[in-house]
């Protein structure tokens, strides 16, 4: 019989027919590799007196290329779990922490007085302009934006001494 270099060659055509049999429709490498190994290996456990060697190759090749696409379809479906899993402690722990978060941040605003409590909301609720602040409680945007420092860090400090 030929050496494996001159079968690999020869039913190279075979792997890519598997793979397109099928559906292979990514991981093509990882899976021409696969197929490359069940050749060989059929190649050395091929017995001439049982019969072709073609139908052999054939089907070795097909069934390593499913037994690659099962475990792949474990290993994405763990994986996938794993993930959703991960993700929904994610979420919970999220969810907790922005709801004492904003519990926290409800408190400090109600410490404020009545028109800083204003003009926090009308900058970062509302979405008015520095400009549209000055206007409404008539003075200077440099005036504003130190409000709204001053503010701030007020608020700030109410969370982290609450802590």
């Amino acid at each position: 019989m030929m050496d494996f270099e001159e079968v690999l060659e020869r039913y190279e055509p075979m792997i890519s027919a598997v793979m397109r049999k099928l559906t292979i429709y990514r991981n093509h490498e990882q899976f021409r590799q696969v197929g490359r190994i069940a050749l060989w290996q059929a190649w050395q456990r091929f017995d001439k007196k049982k019969g072709n060697f073609t139908a052999y190759a054939f089907m070795y090749i097909r069934g390593a290329m499913l037994d690659e696409l099962k475990k792949e379809r474990k290993f994405t479906v763990k994986v996938l779990q794993v993930e959703n899993d991960v993700l929904e402690r994610v979420g919970e722990s999220q969810k907790n922490f922005q709801t004492s978060t904003s519990h926290r941040v409800a408190e400090a605003l109600l410490t404020l007085k009545q028109h800083e409590q204003e003009l926090i909301q009308m900058l970062f609720m509302e979405g008015y302009s520095l400009s549209e602040c000055a206007v409404h409680f008539g003075i200077s945007i440099a005036g504003i934006k130190k409000r709204r420092e001053r503010i701030i860090k007020e608020i700030r400090r109410t969370i982290n001494t609450n802590e």
